[in-house]
């Protein structure tokens, strides 16, 4: 009964995805993602009309594809599967911001929270919740592409051959509770450092419940970025923000781009990695990953990457007998 309560649960909180701003689907961020997208058909159309507009935002080879299909499923099904299973072994945010005021006490002492004027610590915190989220975004989606057992997880994502903005959750259920710990982690670091210095009351930014940095990201074509829309920032710009074409050729087949742009919202971390690529430097983009890497069936998606991770550890085994 208490599963099928949970299952239930599991299953309002998707209808509720476009009220919720919290969420990529919230359909004020859809808007957003629209009205960046009618400049981009205006300026590459010589015949425009409001029905060619949906059919340039919803072309139905991409909407209707396979690839698109199996990401609508895994939306539903990872929901259902993060419910049942991931949630109970997530890290969670209170035991970690504890252990981090805590620390900072042991080490430094308590000091007076820093309280005088209310609206510096507000925006103080509300940037600090901000950077810690997309800095370890960004270190989660490096060591994802770059440890061989992750990446075979990570895959399912990149595995993607048209993308439309369900793709952003197309991920497999390990993939998805990492970003749940790291989620946890950071929150619980940021909470905890401003426990230390500004007190219990703390407070953030906020449109309609979301971290106001986070909604302009989100307002400002998040959509967009798992998406066919080319829609750049321009090279001055993408120095600091990833556009959503920066991201689409995160997602290139190519295997010269698959390692870049890995932030979320800041390219400052691209940069300093020396993994930033323009979108200005990008001629032609194929999206997916090669046919021998492809996860071919839904079943596939979610059994592949331990098969993967399965015959790798088998062949590193066996070359360390073969040495010894």
């Amino acid at each position: 009964m208490a599963l099928i309560e949970l299952l239930s649960s599991s299953l309002t909180d998707l209808v509720n995805y476009p009220f919720d701003a919290n969420k990529r689907l919230y359909i004020g961020y859809v808007l957003g993602a629209i009205v960046l997208a009618l400049p981009v058909y205006w300026l590459g159309q010589q015949q425009r009309s409001a029905v060619g507009f949906m059919r340039f935002l919803f072309p139905k080879a991409i909407y209707l594809s396979s690839s698109a299909k199996h990401d609508y499923a895994l939306l539903i099904l990872n929901k259902l599967l993060k419910a049942a299973l991931l949630v109970p072994l997530m890290f969670t945010m209170v035991p970690v911001a504890l252990s981090v005021s805590g620390g900072l006490e042991q080490l430094f002492g308590v000091i007076e929270p820093i309280t005088e004027n209310q609206a510096v610590v507000i925006a103080a915190f509300t940037l600090l919740l901000f950077l810690f989220d997309d800095f370890t975004r960004y270190l989660l989606h490096l060591v994802l592409h770059k440890v061989p057992f992750l990446w075979e997880f990570h895959k399912v994502h990149h595995s993607a051959r048209v993308m439309t903005p369900f793709t952003i959750y197309r991920s497999h259920p390990v993939e998805t509770y990492l970003y749940g710990c790291r989620m946890a982690l950071a929150q619980g670091v940021a909470v905890g450092l401003g426990y230390y210095f500004f007190g219990a009351t703390l407070k953030m930014y906020d449109v309609l419940g979301a971290n106001v940095f986070v909604f302009l990201f989100n307002v400002f074509g998040s959509n967009l970025r798992h998406s066919h829309i080319w829609l750049s920032w321009g090279d001055r710009l993408e120095n600091w923000f990833i556009s959503p074409a920066q991201h689409q050729v995160h997602h290139s087949i190519a295997r010269i781009h698959r390692d870049t742009n890995l932030g979320s919202a800041l390219a400052i971390w691209d940069r300093m990695a020396g993994s930033l690529v323009k979108a200005s430097t990008v001629d032609s983009l194929k999206i997916g990953i090669h046919d021998d890497e492809a996860h071919q069936s839904l079943l596939g998606l979610y059994l592949d990457p331990f098969k993967q991770v399965f015959f790798r550890t088998k062949k590193q085994v066996g070359r360390l007998f073969s040495r010894a």
